[in-house]
């Protein structure tokens, strides 16, 4: 009899101590003193996986996976080449693609995204647009405007957008300066889906990402201006850029941006798309 309460006591000695390691081992896991090395916790264990998860979360956006045209990237080779852009860095705007690509001063393509663009096909402004309340604007008129434009950093109202059209209120801004303006608009799921033909939304101005904005545009226009060329749809490249009639290598380019020209885009939008017109932004579009 003695000897089974000795053996009970002995396994409760053996349970109580063997808990108590495990509470030292919990604190000095707390204070950094054991390493993940000789003591496994199951703390540890799921740390694994939940970082990798994290990592997941961090890949690039959307965006990244935007392939410039062979127009975009022989235009962007043209810029370098001319020093058209003056060793500042410069944005080309295909609007056929609905797309931004950014570039360094020297030509490296920074990042690209997909972007929102005027509601109306065109490569020009009405006259004294940028003096117009936006309810004054007919959807016709709500054009992104084609050409080679000085940009920079000017406030609007309390923030920071990159003016590239002054006179005829054309920026670049990110889509949080507008997307509470009318949710009807769904301009942020624009912006997600996969094909150009609905991210016709604007009142000519070139919506982007929030992310994209913060961590790209502003970051290489932080230090001053750049240039932004917004590339046409409807007119022949040489048109609107008359030094690359000059260049024969762009001379099928512009043929086949007017064959595939807005047109086609345009012509996919959906009855709701068509119906857009009718939503009166508050916000500068």
């Amino acid at each position: 009899m003695r000897g089974l309460v000795k053996t009970v006591r002995d396994g409760q000695a053996a349970a109580s101590s063997g808990r108590l390691r495990t509470a030292l081992a919990a604190c000095a896991l707390g204070l950094g003193l054991v390493s993940a090395g000789v003591l496994v916790t199951p703390a540890e264990a799921a740390s694994k996986p939940k970082a990798e998860k994290t990592a997941t979360k961090a890949k690039p956006a959307k965006a990244a996976k935007i392939a410039a045209s062979d127009t975009v990237t022989a235009f962007a080779d043209w810029v370098v080449a001319r020093h058209d852009n003056a060793e500042r860095p410069f944005v080309i705007v295909d609007k056929l693609q609905a797309a931004v690509f950014v570039y360094r001063p020297d030509g490296t393509l920074n990042a690209a995204s997909p972007a929102l663009i005027g509601f109306a096909p065109g490569d020009d402004s009405v006259p004294g647009i940028g003096e117009r309340p936006l309810a004054q604007i007919t959807p016709e008129e709500r054009t992104t405007p084609a050409g080679r434009f000085e940009a920079g950093f000017r406030a609007n109202g309390p923030r920071q957008v990159l003016w590239v059209d002054y006179d005829a209120a054309i920026s670049l801004h990110p889509v949080r300066e507008v997307t509470l303006s009318d949710p009807r608009e769904h301009r942020l799921q624009r912006l997600k889906t996969a094909s150009p033909g609905d991210n016709r939304i604007t009142f000519g101005c070139i919506n982007v990402p929030d992310a994209f904005f913060d961590k790209v545009v502003a970051p290489v226009f932080k230090d001053g201006d750049g240039i932004v060329y917004v590339l046409p749809e409807a007119r022949p490249l040489h048109d609107v850029f008359p030094t690359l009639g000059e260049d024969a290598g762009f001379t099928k380019a512009s043929a086949q941006g007017e064959k595939k020209g807005w047109r086609k885009w345009f012509s996919r939008r959906s009855k709701d798309e068509a119906e857009a017109p009718a939503v009166q932004p508050s916000a500068p579009g």
